[in-house]
């Protein structure tokens, strides 16, 4: 691509949003190019857990988080670990957090966070018999796994909170959860069965989305990190790679975790804090679950595909840190251990941290700045970044077609925030 090539919109960042935003504007009969600062999908989009989760639409801000962080905070090991910092924006993030850890603002969250979970869930099955996307797609259902009394009892809540938003779920006996799935160890003593969620592999699809990305006409400028923006024409917005300027009349920010740092060159604050996650690829085991398993009382996620098997999970506040924390790591695979048959593949293939772009209410960016014309949102979207993306690429691609979007898009709208 040459620096004087012309563009409708150029979408910073080529994870999964990124690459979910593109196929939708191109379909839309718009020219695009996606500039990603390494290699598409090499974020987040790479070695999470592949679940495609209706069942997380409650927010991670809930009555009693913030006592349960303060007590894990010296827990290095800890499923929602806090680093101790005086950094005021990792403060100022825990604080907002904090005033949203009530009732009435986790159901406020909650609703729009399921209409946009229960809406992709559908696009992306759609998408991918429509596009022939290669990614081991599974409309399998997830069970969360119980192995305390008093756990479930405190989960109890779901059954009533989750069907009122448009969740179903289902209270399955110790029995019923091991006639389902026979890799767990005895001892469990109860479980949520999800019917609606699914799972995947999320690397392929990122590659199968890149692929149609190309395929329809749009351009993808790996190795090339946004510095800075310019307003050569009207006052809209373009980025600058180290090549120069590209030329496109609108952009899209969906650059993950990385978002907020390349805002600050807009003048624009975004509230987003990276939330480290971890995760092992395993070869699969002889006896390897045949559900996606969210072993509830360690908050570990268990992932099987036909090509390999996952442990992942946890929440940690620790800035930009990319270093992998053994303990970490070795914590998902205690964790397997207590509720699995076989917990470990024979090969340990990849070993992964990365950042998920955490919003201190859980919801979103989707849609136009109020600030800075001719530039877009769709970033924020915290541990779910799979489960909502077909729906972000849809609805953003409506707004900017000037078309009326199948949702209210109110929740998630920048102006919220002042953005």
């Amino acid at each position: 691509m040459t620096t004087n090539s012309s563009f409708d919109v150029a979408i910073v960042g080529g994870g999964v949003i990124g690459l979910a935003v593109a196929l939708h504007l191109l379909e839309g009969g718009r020219s695009v190019v996606v500039l990603e600062r390494a290699e598409v999908g090499s974020g987040a989009s790479h070695g999470n857990c592949g679940t495609i989760t209706p069942s997380h639409a409650l927010p991670l801000a809930q009555p009693g988080m913030i006592g349960k962080a303060l007590q894990q905070m010296f827990q290095k090991d800890a499923p929602f670990y806090v680093r101790p910092s005086l950094d005021p924006a990792l403060l100022g993030f825990m604080l907002q957090f904090a005033r949203r850890c009530s009732q009435p603002r986790m159901r406020l969250a909650a609703k729009p966070r399921a209409d946009l979970l229960n809406l992709s869930r559908q696009l992306l099955e759609q998408l991918i018999q429509r596009r022939g996307l290669d990614c081991e797609f599974s409309a399998s259902g997830l069970l969360t796994v119980f192995r305390d009394e008093q756990a479930f009892a405190e989960a109890r809540h779901l059954e009533h909170d989750l069907p009122a938003i448009g969740v179903p779920i289902e209270a399955w006996t110790p029995a019923q959860v091991l006639a389902r799935e026979p890799a767990l160890k005895a001892g469990v003593v109860a479980g949520h069965w999800y019917p609606s969620d699914a799972h995947l592999r999320p690397d392929r699809l990122v590659a199968a989305l890149a692929t149609r990305v190309r395929e329809s006409g749009g351009v993808i400028r790996e190795q090339s990190p946004v510095q800075s923006f310019v307003a050569p024409r009207a006052g809209v917005l373009a980025p600058v790679c180290a090549d120069g300027p590209v030329n496109a009349s609108q952009t899209v920010l969906c650059g993950g975790a990385w978002s907020p740092l390349i805002a600050k060159s807009l003048q624009l604050r975004l509230p987003i804090q990276p939330g480290k996650g971890y995760s092992i690829t395993y070869s699969r085991p002889k006896l390897c679950p045949s559900l996606p398993l969210v072993l509830r009382e360690r908050s570990v996620c268990v992932t099987s595909w036909a090509s390999g098997f996952r442990l992942g999970s946890t929440m940690e506040f620790s800035g930009y840190d990319n270093t992998l924390n053994r303990l970490r790591l070795d914590a998902l695979v205690r964790a397997a251990r207590d509720y699995l048959i076989e917990p470990e593949g024979a090969e340990r293939i990849e070993e992964w941290t990365g950042w998920r772009p955490m919003m201190p209410d859980d919801l979103p960016l989707i849609g136009p700045s109020s600030r800075r014309p001719g530039l877009w949102f769709a970033t924020g979207h915290g541990m779910l970044g799979v489960s909502m993306a077909v729906a972000t690429g849809h609805l953003l691609s409506e707004l900017m077609l000037q078309r009326s979007p199948m949702i209210d898009m109110s929740a998630f709208a920048p102006r919220r925030l002042g953005l």
